[in-house]
């Protein structure tokens, strides 16, 4: 197979495909038996079955079953048998799967897992595949495919052991209802708003029963420290710098929005109502958008769009990109034809346009994504910021590259108190930061261990 030659001729032709694609087979199929050994692709008579699993919602779970039939029509002696589970069950059911020593052929791979995936013998090293089947990887986003190369030692680098469903970033939204009925000029699509800026502007918006904000800190915290200069870690992976001047000054600034300046609802209000519901009701002027938010926020009462996170010192908008991978089970019988139901979910237009269409994400090719993100038309009008995320300025999140995540959760497990009003940044920092590091020690310890 190869769709990279085709990217820019489908890319003009997908809305076609996807009134042809309704009346597409469901990809919940039974299939054949599995050959007793070998490999085979849709030139062969061997009935080959593949198991792929994964995990969405109604909208992913629709799109997916268009793309899966529509490489059964290509491959018409492939079946695949498709599991598919709700976001909060799927960690559980594959592992389960991998302790049953029954992994599926292709299946949803995190980022954070790469690395234990793979020294334990769970993910096939595909890079050697993707060349044969003609992938144009320059026609992907790097940041995509880097996430899932591994070399041992480090994320990022050396053999590919998975392609991207998806690239997420992590962008900022707004009411522009909101903002035009309160007479307020519209936020730059291309400046971000200074600390200070935010804070006015907020107050501005600010309102009975309606707020400036509402920021999870688990998701949102992320933006702030680094656009003021901060990090969770260092370059090298192996100490943790929440204690320095520029992260405290960040945590500070995102805690007083709540307990300073009012311009989130209280902890009681957070209580009686999640910001998320309150954003869906219009009562939020700013809030992060994903890719996976458009099929639910295009359908709001009200117009929204895209801007730049806030910035601190560095006078530059930062925020995160996540990714799924999809990945190749290293005890498949049908290594061959599992990289191409992989490569195909990830790489090939057609199977992307579904997802697109769906409005859960991005194009994983760059080409069919400019595209998209030339119609200024259709909601969020600047599908740009997206782009320059993924492109430009998107971070992994802290502990993305690191063998085990504890140390990074230990932070979030115990901030509430900041949040709260109760401690300040500084005090807090001081004391987590060494339960952190003796985490993060313990993670890099684990990762030596398990490569002996």
């Amino acid at each position: 197979m190869n769709w990279s030659k085709n990217v820019l001729s489908t890319g003009f032709i997908m809305a076609s495909a996807l009134v042809l694609s309704a009346c597409g087979g469901n990809g919940d199929t039974e299939g054949a038996s599995p050959s007793d050994e070998g490999d085979a692709n849709a030139g062969n008579d061997e009935n080959i079955s593949l198991t792929f699993m994964f995990r969405g919602g109604t909208d992913e779970r629709d799109a997916y079953d268009l793309a899966i039939a529509a490489f059964e029509d290509e491959n018409p002696n492939v079946s695949v048998n498709v599991i598919a589970t709700d976001p909060d069950q799927y960690a559980t059911q594959l592992q389960a799967s991998i302790s049953g020593n029954d992994v599926p052929d292709v299946f949803y791979v995190g980022q954070g897992d790469v690395m234990a995936y793979v020294d334990n013998g769970i993910l096939r090293d595909i890079t050697e595949d993707v060349e044969n089947i003609d992938i144009d990887l320059d026609n992907i986003w790097e940041y995509g495919i880097d996430s899932y190369r591994y070399d041992g030692d480090k994320i990022g680098e050396g053999a590919i052991y998975g392609l991207p469903k998806d690239v997420g970033p992590f962008a900022f939204g707004y009411n522009k209802t909101m903002f035009e009925e309160a007479g307020i000029e519209l936020p730059d699509p291309d400046v971000p708003y200074t600390w200070d800026e935010f804070i006015e502007v907020g107050k501005e918006l600010t309102a009975e029963d309606q707020w400036a904000t509402g920021l999870n800190v688990n998701w949102s915290l992320q933006s702030f420290v680094w656009s003021n200069g901060g990090n969770f870690i260092n370059e090298d992976l192996t100490e943790v710098t929440v204690n320095t001047p520029e992260f405290i000054e960040a945590l500070q600034y995102f805690a007083d929005m709540q307990n300073v300046h009012g311009l989130t609802p209280s902890v009681e209000q957070a209580q009686t109502l999640d910001t998320y519901q309150r954003w869906m009701n219009g009562e939020l002027a700013f809030f992060p958008v994903g890719p996976w938010d458009m099929s639910t926020f295009n359908e709001l009462d009200f117009e929204y769009d895209l801007l730049p996170w806030p910035a601190g010192k560095t006078g530059e908008s930062a925020t995160w990109v996540g990714s799924l991978g999809i990945a190749v089970s290293e005890a498949t019988e049908h290594p061959e034809v599992a990289v191409e139901l992989a490569a195909y979910l990830s790489a090939s237009p057609d199977a992307q346009q579904q997802l697109v269409d769906a409005n859960i994400q991005i194009p994983n090719n760059i080409e069919v994504a400019e595209e998209w993100a030339s119609d200024t038309e259709s909601l969020p009008n600047n599908k740009q910021e997206f782009l320059d995320i993924v492109g430009d300025y998107g971070k992994n999140l802290p502990a993305a590259k690191t063998y085990t995540s504890e140390w990074y959760d230990e932070f979030f497990i115990n901030v509430q108190p900041v949040i709260d009003g109760d401690m300040s940044a500084e005090e807090f920092v001081e004391n987590i930061q060494p339960r952190m590091q003796d985490l993060l020690d313990q993670s890099i310890m684990q990762h030596e261990q398990s490569k002996q």
